[in-house]
């Protein structure tokens, strides 16, 4: 019975397949957002002012860094926890795959979302004219609350791996 139920639970990892997979249809999205964003820019870029620009410049930057962190989260969390990748040996690899544990996919995610939350912040002070002082602030705190955590976590996963 025992067995069973270990051979029962070790099979249900394959229940995150499809959420790894349903990632890359998130992905796909991002993608059309990034070049629906860049066909309504391209007309009107001589017209637009450089701060304008940059704004929408930060939102496809913000875009690409989320893409990536799907990528990492998708690829690394499958390798993890479902199985590994077969890769052909004369396709293209890449470098960071099967290296990356859960405690370095949490940092790595971590400090993906700083980056992230940092690109928004540098949006938010590029349009601060527009922007009540109380939004500003509780903008600076998440982003704070963000980086303290992401400081935390990793000060904690050095701890435990020099410990080790």
């Amino acid at each position: 019975m025992e067995k069973i139920f270990e051979k029962l639970m070790y099979a249900s990892r394959w229940i995150m397949a499809p959420i790894y997979l349903g990632l890359s249809l998130v992905l796909l999205g991002l993608g059309i957002k990034f070049f629906q964003e860049i066909f309504h820019v391209l007309p009107i870029i001589f017209e637009m002012r450089e701060v304008d620009l940059v704004l929408v410049t930060l939102s496809l930057i913000d875009i690409t860094l989320v893409g990536g962190l799907i990528v990492m989260v998708m690829f690394s969390g499958y390798e993890n926890f479902v199985s590994q990748l077969d890769v052909d040996e004369d396709s293209e690899k890449l470098s960071w795959l099967g290296k990356l544990d859960s405690g370095s996919l949490k940092n790595k995610v971590a400090a993906s979302i700083v980056a992230i939350s940092s690109i928004h912040l540098l949006k938010i002070f590029m349009n601060v004219e527009n922007i009540s002082n109380d939004k500003i602030m509780w903008y600076l705190l998440i982003h704070i609350t963000f980086v303290l955590s992401a400081c935390a976590m990793g000060y904690l996963d050095r701890i435990t791996r020099v410990s080790k």
